[in-house]
């Protein structure tokens, strides 16, 4: 801090949500950069379990949370959202960016009809139709949303198209009509419309006064719109360079880049995925690591964890340090295998491919290690087992940044500072 970034360092999934809740206590402001509510961060806090998919994880403490430009925003899940918090006695003080794009019906009906057949297994809550819609200047922003006559005007001219294309091209019936949706989203807008503020003004402001701001993104680097495993991506940029053009502020403002990596690997959805296990010792890590998507419910893709990947991350992230997650979920195993490079038509490989293709390729080299238990109540590394500290030990050296966080359990108390 001042300025932190919390990136996944993955496929998505890897614990964000833990590491960003534990920092927020100290933050002024806790800002989400880019994406939807296709991210799902679970936190367990006093035993009490919260799920968020708009609201940034550090808004359990933070003064202020804030969504950036960036983000994009389904109305009806933020309300939900912001009703659930108020019922355990959270009511965060929320700016919303007026840039903000807003999910609309026609964004979520063209996601479930280009996901029928061969899709890449997205979320179906609209999230590449409403980017599409912002690249091609035809989408409803916030600060259309919190002004009647101009929500109404912008479903009024967008509608008939979107209605036309979903029947014509996708043979998709459309349920719903532009006076229902302007029923539906305009007492929304009037609810939000004391959120909207410049979240680049007041963050930058912010930042020179030397608050704590910590930046949080949604999915992984491998999720990344152009660095990731196209087209099996996002439609943003979680990587750390998505946080200056999603809340508008200079790169030169950040001070600390944390890239989260969990113990092992998953993935949810399609796309490569070179260390995936199958069978019975991937049904024991699915398990154990209770590995189901917060946001869709379907069964996460596991595999052993996957050094190239980390030093490509590293790179295109600059990490300042590494925070370490789930490492109680690889208890139990009596020997665990780390990839620590690849081999790609017969040659080896130290990093990340640029091209998919490769990437479906790569097969793992791994290295095997002994295995080790985690009881829980640790508090210190030197209170690890010695395997397990050669374990986070050796990511250290081969990534080459520093483990700074272990997290060895989802409650908050359940983090150890190395």
């Amino acid at each position: 801090m001042p300025a932190t970034v919390i990136v996944g360092s993955q496929f998505g999934d890897e614990g964000k949500g833990k590491i960003t809740d534990f920092f927020a206590k100290d933050a002024d402001v806790v800002v989400r950069y880019q994406g939807g509510n296709n991210a799902g961060h679970t936190l367990k806090v006093d035993g009490v379990e919260v799920k968020l998919h708009h609201l940034p994880s550090g808004v359990m403490y933070a003064r202020h949370v804030m969504l950036g430009a960036g983000v994009i925003i389904d109305p009806i899940v933020l309300d939900a959202e912001i009703e659930n918090l108020k019922k355990i006695g959270k009511n965060p003080k929320l700016f919303i960016d007026p840039r903000c794009h807003i999910i609309m019906p026609w964004h979520k009906a063209m996601d479930a009809a280009c996901e029928e057949g061969d899709g890449i297994g997205t979320t179906k809550r609209g999230i590449g139709p409403c980017y599409s819609d912002k690249c091609m200047r035809k989408g409803i922003r916030f600060e259309d949303l919190v002004d009647r006559a101009r929500l109404k005007n912008a479903i009024r001219k967008i509608f008939p198209e979107k209605k036309k294309t979903l029947e014509m091209v996708y043979d998709y019936k459309v349920d719903f009509t532009a006076e229902g949706t302007f029923a539906e989203y305009a007492p929304l807008g009037e609810k939000f419309a004391g959120m909207l503020k410049d979240v680049s003004f007041h963050v930058t402001e912010m930042l020179e006064k030397k608050k704590e701001v910590l930046f949080e993104g949604a999915q992984g680097t491998f999720l990344d719109n152009d660095f990731g495993t196209y087209p099996f991506v996002t439609s943003s940029h979680p990587i750390s360079g998505g946080v200056s053009v999603g809340v508008g502020i200079p790169i030169n403002k950040i001070n600390k880049v944390i890239g989260i990596v969990k113990a092992y690997t998953t993935r949810v959805g399609n796309g490569p995925f070179p260390t995936e296990l199958s069978g019975a010792e991937g049904n024991k890590l699915r398990e154990k690591g209770k590995e189901v998507g917060t946001t869709t419910g379907r069964n996460r893709r596991v595999g052993w964890l996957d050094l190239p990947m980390m030093r490509t991350s590293a790179r295109i992230n600059g990490y300042t340090e590494l925070a370490i997650t789930k490492l109680d979920v690889l208890g139990g195993f009596e020997k665990l295998k780390v990839c620590t490079d690849y081999e790609i038509d017969g040659k080896k490989v130290k990093f990340f491919p640029y091209s998919t293709s490769s990437a479906e390729k790569a097969r793992p080299i791994y290295k095997e290690v002994g295995g080790f238990e985690v009881k829980g109540n640790e508090t210190k590394f030197s209170q690890l087992e010695k395997n397990a500290q050669d374990y986070l030990n050796f990511i250290e050296k081969e990534v080459g940044v520093k483990i700074k966080i272990v997290s060895i359990g989802a409650e908050r108390k359940e983090t150890i500072l190395k």
